[in-house]
């Protein structure tokens, strides 16, 4: 069985990931994963470099370098142009993970990418909209306009909610080890069920 872990940006999602890691448990990163695939891949470079631009890449020190200013610009230029580098790089990482072996995934955007697809449960980690708007600008250092602007870029934590088959609550109050704790559990559960109507 493969489980997703996903949450709006400021939720704490690597957070909770650190902590599964501590259990022994690694967590496929796909936004890691994109942009070491962006980086490595031949037919990536080829594919973006075909859509961008020829300054998509810089060949540095004898290895590719994205030219992250010019595919920034390309990507904020129109929701055509981001869908279209989408449509490039998010086949790859969903290959990426399935070569990978990995049980788990972590992803900001597990049903905007459609990699949800390739799980069979959904963690979403939550937290109150206030809270996740104060770490935001605390990590960036940017303005509290710019961070409500970056979350707006995702779909709203309800929505998200909604279609997860789980929730942990990152508020600073619950405790997290406990939320986890019982979501093994239940995912140890769910998976022997499984293996039971197999027999």
């Amino acid at each position: 069985m493969k489980t997703g872990i996903t949450g709006g940006i400021g939720s704490g999602k690597s957070y909770v990931c650190q902590r599964l890691k501590t259990r022994g448990i690694t967590v496929y990163d796909c936004d890691a994963a994109a942009k070491r695939l962006m980086r490595t891949s031949a037919e990536l470079r080829q594919k973006l470099t075909a859509l961008i631009g020829p300054n998509t890449y810089r060949f540095e020190h004898g290895t590719y370098e994205l030219n992250k200013a010019a595919v920034a610009q390309f990507l904020l230029t129109s929701d055509a142009n981001a869908k279209a580098v989408d449509d490039i790089v998010h086949p790859a990482v969903f290959s990426d993970f399935e070569k990978s072996g990995e049980k788990w995934m972590e992803s900001a955007i597990i049903y905007e990418s459609g990699i949800y697809t390739l799980v069979d449960n959904v963690v979403v980690v939550t937290a109150p909209e206030e809270l996740r708007i104060q770490r935001i600008m605390a990590r960036d250092s940017i303005t509290k306009e710019k961070a409500i602007e970056w979350m707006h870029r995702q779909w709203p934590q309800q929505q998200v909610r909604q279609r997860a088959h789980f929730e942990i609550v990152n508020d600073g109050v619950c405790d997290i080890d406990s939320q986890i704790d019982l979501l093994l559990q239940k995912l140890s559960e769910q998976e022997n069920k499984q293996n039971i109507n197999k027999l």
